[in-house]
């Protein structure tokens, strides 16, 4: 099955994305003149494509953006959440050309310089259609015309895809380091004109973390240390730490055994905050089970139950795997259910100083709901 769309830039060069299922949808390229394999998944979030781009969690997927218009606010270095785009490829309808006055660069130009490929002028609203009818999908998007369309539906069947997959060790850092101190980077991102003095030690595990959870650990008081992926707990022990944090990050929690064997080391000895992939791995750790969503939560918009409170959170989401109600460890609370689907989306020990959320509460979408999480983290750590 075939999707044409009469793209108004006739001029730009074809590009096709070709699915697993035998469908195949035409555009034009918008970013780098390469093909590549991904798994496709769609963001219903109507700004923040550039939060998204340099998300490291979207490594090994394609993005497709549900909100029509994309590009008008460019690209520009304040707003990125890592040091560089992560994802496999990018989606979108209708390409803007920048128009906003803190543009640095435009979104085609900032793709191209990622070695990233991106299509424009394909139905983004039939494929959001199909991938929430079917499930997640793999892809193939072939930007340099060097392969037909039959070939790419091949090439999308017979990838690996992301189950079992470890993809956390590939975005994390390759060495320690200490993140903004002095609260220089914090200041300059424009959060805080006076920022708390520091007065939390805490070790981050790096499985793709966002630079906007450091700057929020930070303008909480906590002098923070990344570490990567593959820390040992032992290690992690040697630093002394008031807390330890377990981050974001891409593909199959059960891929990335040695964060689980680090969490069971670690839960009860240390207070612990997960979020995302880190939400997952503490489950794990405790006994829970993980399962694939059928197409993942991901958009700034889903709505969350906080079941102490009883108040319904607005929240921003990017996974594929979330922990199982089945054989849900005796050891741990459900504190948030996803008001969607009803999945998990807290959880937290019942006698360990340990909790973590599926959502990303430094996100803050809405009136910065989830924010409260961070001060939640200062309390258990005393």
């Amino acid at each position: 099955m075939k999707h044409n769309y009469d793209w108004k830039r006739k001029r730009e060069k074809n590009a096709f994305l070709a699915l697993e299922d035998g469908t195949v949808f035409e555009g034009y390229s918008i970013g780098a003149e390469v093909s590549r394999e991904g798994e496709v998944v769609f963001n219903t979030g109507m700004s923040g494509y550039q939060e998204i781009l340099s998300d490291p969690s979207y490594a090994g997927q394609f993005v497709t953006m549900t909100y029509p218009e994309i590009g008008n606010t460019g690209i520009n270095s304040e707003d990125m959440e890592s040091a560089r785009l992560f994802l496999n490829g990018f989606i979108i309808h209708d390409l803007n050309e920048e128009s906003n006055w803190r543009s640095e660069q435009s979104l085609v130009s900032a793709l191209k310089k990622a070695k990233i490929p991106g299509i424009a002028g394909i139905d983004t609203r039939a494929l959001t259609v199909k991938l929430r009818t079917k499930g997640t999908l793999k892809g193939y998007m072939c930007c340099s015309g060097s392969l037909s369309p039959e070939k790419g539906v091949e090439k999308a069947k017979k990838w690996i895809g992301l189950d079992n997959q470890d993809y956390a060790s590939k975005v994390s850092c390759k060495e320690p380091y200490q993140w903004d101190k002095s609260g220089k980077l914090t200041k300059s991102w424009g959060i805080a004109e006076e920022l708390p003095p520091l007065k939390y030690k805490v070790v981050a595990y790096d499985f793709g973390i966002k630079w906007n959870i450091l700057r929020s650990l930070r303008l909480n008081g906590m002098d923070v240390t990344v570490v990567p992926a593959e820390t040992s707990a032992e290690n992690v022990l040697k630093r002394k730490p008031d807390g330890v944090f377990f981050s974001n990050g891409p593909a199959d929690p059960a891929a990335v055994s040695y964060a689980i064997d680090a969490a069971k080391s670690l839960i009860g000895k240390v207070p612990i905050m997960g979020i995302c992939l880190g939400h997952q791995i503490l489950g794990i750790a405790c006994g829970g089970e993980r399962f694939r969503l059928k197409f993942g939560h991901h958009g700034c918009n889903h709505p969350v139950k906080n079941l102490k409170t009883k108040m319904v959170e607005i929240t921003s989401q990017n996974h594929n795997f979330a922990i199982s109600e089945k054989n849900f460890p005796s050891c741990l609370h459900k504190t948030h259910i996803n008001l969607n689907d009803g999945t998990i989306e807290g959880l937290r020990h019942k006698r360990e100083p340990m909790f973590a959320v599926q959502y990303h509460p430094e996100s803050s979408p809405g009136p910065h709901d989830p924010y409260y999480l961070f001060a939640q983290f200062k309390k258990i750590m005393g």
